[in-house]
């Protein structure tokens, strides 16, 4: 028997992901808001939420399925020093996504570029 999701089943979880209004660069991996916004963080920068807005592109997965991309980010100066090692995503109530990154040094008072990324959902096999 095969399975399968109507693209509007994963665009869902696509679109959630998209009502995140803030992007934290992280030193070690968030499990909840405050570590994500505040514990962790060495620098944010706020998100337009919705896709299609300017920060978020709902669309074809790279091999199957869908995914959600967040454009490139600038943070003009970091909040503190540390290795960036992980991204985190939160509307202002809820952490509703993490992600690694490229590790990345980064000094207080220094901007920091966070690179295009994505977040994929596949086709169930």
């Amino acid at each position: 028997m095969g399975k399968s999701l109507h693209n509007d089943v994963l665009d869902a979880a696509c679109d959630e992901i998209a009502t995140c209004t803030r992007l934290d660069v992280c030193t070690t991996e968030p499990t909840d808001l405050t570590e994500a916004t505040s514990t962790y963080t060495v620098g944010n920068v706020t998100l337009t939420a919705g896709d299609g807005n300017g920060d978020y592109t709902v669309g074809d997965g790279d091999t199957s399925g869908r995914k959600v991309a967040v454009a490139q980010q600038s943070i003009t100066s970091a909040s503190a020093s540390g290795t960036a090692l992980h991204i985190a995503l939160s509307d202002g109530t809820s952490l509703l996504a993490v992600t690694s990154c490229t590790s990345q040094a980064v000094t207080s008072g220094n901007p920091i570029t966070v690179p295009t990324f994505d977040i994929e959902f596949a086709d169930p096999t």
